[in-house]
């Protein structure tokens, strides 16, 4: 039996457009593809967000980015007016007001003073990518003076 070319255009329509309808039903997440996001970050620091909170005159800053398909955290924080010279220093879970889990140690290396700055790169997993994005993250310098940190911000993530 012969089937005409109106017939065969028909049936391939027909199949054009239940492959579309599948395709287009599909979420990214579903077919592999994640959304690339980038975030800004920033934090101001002072003394009074420290845990335990002290009258330091030290002042801190944070600026970066975060980009959710590389998990890359990608920051500047500079520092002014500490007591002396941060001995250590680095990012850490915890709300506003409580003591966190670490996320990364900054190596500050030597010849640091009461100002100054350093700049990181640090991989999130999920869970601490979960908690920046809520804002319960936070940076810290720790001095001489003050082991348990001089400085503290808590980190803000704003879409671009």
């Amino acid at each position: 039996m012969k089937q005409s070319i109106g017939s065969k255009a028909l049936v391939m329509f027909s199949f054009l457009i239940a492959s579309s309808l599948l395709v287009t039903s599909c979420t990214k997440s579903e077919v592999g593809i994640t959304a690339d996001i980038t975030y800004n970050l920033s934090g101001n620091a002072n003394g009074s967000q420290a845990t335990p909170a002290n009258n330091s005159n030290g002042s801190g800053n944070m600026s970066g980015t975060y980009r959710t398909q590389t998990k890359v955290m990608t920051y500047t924080s500079t520092w002014s007016n500490l007591s002396g010279a941060p001995v250590t220093g680095g990012l850490f879970i915890g709300a506003i007001g409580q003591v966190g889990t670490s996320i990364t140690t900054w190596t500050l290396g030597s010849n640091l003073s009461a100002s100054g700055s350093v700049s990181v790169s640090t991989t999130l997993n999920a869970e601490q990518e979960a908690q920046l994005l809520a804002g319960k993250c936070y940076y810290l310098l720790s001095t001489s003076a003050y082991a348990s940190g001089e400085v503290r911000g808590q980190i803000t993530a704003s879409k671009q």
